[in-house]
């Protein structure tokens, strides 16, 4: 059978339960998810030589790592190439690119040193997402960015932070879509503080004061993330669970919330978090990523939590209201093929949810039906989702199933495996 026969055998399949393939393919086709630009060097960046700080921590080394802004915007073009659906760029602050002996330090950056991924989403027709970089600089002091109890230390990264809102504006104004600009620190103590209080009042007036740099609040969505905990902060991190969401609850004005799904407790799940948040938010955003018993940052595959999350934002109608990126690096595979993985199992995730009785779903809950609402929630999990999925995948110019496992097999041997 063809692809298309197949989908429609797949298509009659779910009309029997009242879903429309082609209308949750059309839908699909309009959803940007944010490919995060750090898998592809280990989270180097091209700001600085020294080693990876502040909690981050790659593994592996397998061969063929980018070392050069053309090497990693052309393996992100060949993600792009083998992944449906719409795309978004997500850049780190460290990945600043300066031209003719120019450097500067991050709380002096400006969009011109950004330029280039720029030119390179805007001639994908993507937009820009970024991140200020509070780790991996002789800048942080004693593990501390944002809340250091040393004024000289509070002053550059809020000054960082102010730069990265400037900047987040000229990419949304230069792409004419919106940027998710996230807060991020891995500030924190190893053992048992003394004062607790202290050091996440000075988060808060640092995080304030940031933004308070002027911004369009429909170009720019300024977010904060929580980290339970990290390596060399174990004990205790500022940015708590707790304390980022009281903080943009407080600043909803002009703050989100951003759930990473592998910064909470191991028996937390983000899925079950997403509708309590979108009773209070109008917006929020997401990192999705593969923790393995802590905050690792694992390939996202087509597993029940990533499901899970796709499923929320999809049953409660919320597509247009939570911005999705991914949030991982894995050094010990091809990377090429890491990011597609995950990438096609994000997109891979949101079909499914799409194609989910919902509707039929609610009903039966609300009516107390739990009995029917078990067995239909179990029957539709092998109905014939990968037919659709091949036909989206081709629908989108792209290889289904695993024939894209070729071109990165290609792409290794003509262009990785020459990196030396």
């Amino acid at each position: 059978m063809t692809t298309q026969e197949r989908y429609e055998y797949a298509k009659a399949r779910y009309a029997e339960i009242g879903v429309d393939t082609d209308k949750a393919i059309e839908i699909l086709k309009t959803v940007p998810v944010s490919l995060h630009c750090w898998q592809g060097d280990d989270v180097k960046g091209f700001d600085q030589d020294g080693p990876l700080t502040g909690g981050i921590q790659t593994t592996g080394n397998y061969p063929g790592k980018a070392r050069t802004p053309e090497e990693l915007m052309a393996d992100m073009d060949k993600v792009l190439s083998l992944a449906p659906g719409k795309k978004k760029i997500n850049v780190h602050a460290s990945y600043a690119i300066f031209e003719d002996g120019e450097w500067v330090d991050r709380d002096q950056i400006e969009p011109k040193h950004f330029q280039k991924w720029v030119d390179f989403a805007k001639e994908r027709g993507m937009g820009l997402d970024f991140n200020p970089t509070f780790f991996s600089s002789p800048k942080v002091k004693d593990g501390l960015t944002l809340s250091s109890p040393d004024e000289e230390t509070r002053r550059f990264w809020i000054n960082h932070g102010k730069a990265c809102i400037r900047i987040s504006q000229y990419f949304a104004e230069q792409t004419g879509i919106p940027c998710v600009m996230n807060i991020w620190t891995g500030d924190g103590y190893k053992d048992i503080p003394g004062d607790r209080l202290g050091p996440r009042m000075r988060y808060k007036e640092s995080i304030e004061e940031i933004l308070s740099e002027p911004f369009d609040t429909n170009l720019v969505k300024p977010c904060v993330e929580s980290k339970v905990f990290g390596i060399g902060v174990e004990s205790y991190t500022a940015g708590s669970a707790e304390f980022t969401l009281s903080f943009a609850a407080a600043h909803k004005d002009k703050c989100l919330p951003l759930m990473d799904n592998g910064h909470y407790h191991p028996t937390e799940v983000v899925s079950d978090k997403i509708s309590a948040l979108l009773c209070f938010f109008p917006e929020l955003a997401l990192h999705v990523t593969r923790p393995v018993r802590w905050d690792s940052d694992h390939v996202v595959l087509f597993d029940d939590e990533t499901r899970e999350i796709a499923k929320e934002i999809v049953r409660n109608d919320a597509l247009g209201r939570v911005y999705i990126a991914l949030d991982y690096f894995d050094a010990s595979i091809n990377r090429i093929s890491a990011w597609t993985t995950g990438l096609r199992n994000m997109q891979k995730a949101l079909l499914f949810a799409l194609l989910q009785p919902n509707a039929e779903m609610k009903a039966l809950q609300d009516s107390n039906n739990l009995t029917k609402l078990m067995t239909v929630q179990e029957e539709v999990k092998t109905f014939p989702f990968g037919e659709v999925w091949d036909y989206y995948c081709e629908s989108c110019g792209v290889p289904s199933g695993a024939k894209w496992f070729e071109e990165v097999e290609k792409y290794e041997a003509e262009v990785l495996s020459k990196r030396v």
